[in-house]
Order: C-alpha cells, then structure tokens, then sequence
C-alpha cells in the first residue's frame, strides 16, 4: 500500500541551504551547490540556476514548506520569487566544514591569481609569480570573506599589501586604443586626459586615435563617459598590460 505523504512535504538531496530567521520562525531555501555567492555577486541572474525548487521551507531537510500564513506574517506577502530573493540576499548560507574548507582554498586560489594578474613589481615592471603572492597574504594574515567576490576582494589585497610593505607592489597599467570622431574628440579630450597614465600615440587624421597607458580602475569611468557623451560613437580597446615585456607586446600587436 502506497504511503500518502503530507501536502507540504518535498524530499530534496544533495542540497545547499540559505536559512534566514524571521518573525520568530526560520526560514529555509534549497539551493544548487556553489550558485548562491555567483548569484550574490551578480555572475548568476537566473533564479532557477540557483535554487532547486522555487519554494521556501520551515525544514529542508524535513522537506517541510513554509504555509502561506506563517510567510504573510513575517515577510508581509506570499509571493514566493519576492521571498526566496531576500532570503537569498540576507540569509545564511549553510555548508559542512569540509566543504566550506575546500571553498576557501578555492576563493584563495583565485584571489591570489587576480592579484598576480592585476600587479607587478614596480622595480622590473614584472609581474610577481603565484607563490610570492600567496606568501605575501599569509604574511598580512588576510581572511577570505565569504559572500564577497574574489575581485573585490583582489583589490582589498592589494590595498593591504601596498599599506603593510610587505612587498614592493604596484597595479599594472593597462594600454588602450580610444577611437572617436575629430569633434568628439576635441569635446572631450580634457574630460579624458585626467583618466590617462601616458600617451603613446595621438592621431588626428581622419578620427581622433588615442593610445595610452591606464590605471585599469579608470576602464569603466571611460567607457561610462563615452557612452554617455558620444552615443555609440566613441570607442575604447584593450591592448595589453605595460608589464609585458617588449617581445612580448609585440607578438600581441
């Protein structure tokens, strides 16, 4: 004889789970291993990519869905996107040791290589090899924090390292080509000029031709001010890094 299960209850395996505690009761999200921090960090738009069911839970592992009253009373709706959402984006996410060990190593990994990438020594203008970086953080003692991506975090490392003298470190400078119309570009020369390291090049014949040095923070406040002021006009391309070496940049070239 088939037995009857009660209507709220839902078996799901192999699960993560996002708990948030609220109005007095807990409540619980089932999610897909390892989507909640790249939807957290916008990487992951698509809701279904990140939870298993569309549901919200007293019990994940009980399988024990939340009723409607006791959501209305402490979310103020029943409507399950809006709920799942902000426990998502407030909640705690649930892992085991191990596999919360094996996501640190991981995150580490990756910020170490960001860094490695993003910076050089600013005596030969070399990039630093992966195990001078990952030294360098175990010597400021720098703790990864969950939630927050591995690029934010690149950037706080680099912060530290540059405040600790730890190492000798810099930001790599970044080459673009800046391209736009001759009246663009005497319109908006001197609202670029302050986002520009050194200039390589300057060409006037048939369009303005720019190719210059950056900060790689100063990309996005150029192309945010040439697709305010020159409509699709204006464009902007990345070379290379000025840390590569003379053979090499050419070679790219």
């Amino acid at each position: 004889m088939p037995i009857n299960q009660p209507a709220n209850q839902i078996k799901l395996t192999n699960v993560s789970i996002v708990r948030l505690r609220k109005g007095g009761k807990r409540f619980e999200v089932a999610c897909y291993k390892n989507k909640v921090l790249d939807w957290r960090n916008g990487t992951e738009k698509n809701l279904d990519e990140v939870v298993q069911i569309e549901n919200v839970f007293l019990n994940v592992s009980k399988g024990a869905a939340a009723p409607q009253e006791d959501l209305k009373k402490a979310f103020g709706t029943t409507e399950i996107e809006v709920i799942v959402k902000e426990i998502l984006k407030k909640g705690e996410l649930q892992v085991g040791e191990k596999e919360r060990n094996q996501e640190l190593d991981a995150s580490w990994r990756e910020i170490v290589t960001l860094v490695c990438e993003k910076c050089v020594d600013p005596t030969s203008q070399r990039p630093y090899p992966y195990g001078m970086i990952d030294k360098a953080m175990s010597d400021i003692h720098y703790s990864i924090k969950t939630g927050k991506s591995a690029k934010s975090q690149a950037l706080d490392v680099i912060r530290q390292l540059q405040a600790s003298n730890t190492i000798s470190i810099e930001r790599a400078r970044m080459r673009i080509r800046l391209t736009m119309a001759n009246k663009d570009g005497k319109r908006l020369k001197e609202k670029i000029i302050p986002f520009i390291d050194s200039t390589e090049d300057e060409d006037w014949t048939d369009e303005w031709e720019l190719v210059a040095s950056i900060d790689p923070g100063s990309l996005r406040k150029i192309n945010e001010l040439l697709e305010a002021e020159t409509k699709g006009r204006g464009r902007v391309e990345v070379l290379n890094f000025t840390s590569i070496g003379d053979d090499e940049d050419q070679m790219l070239e």
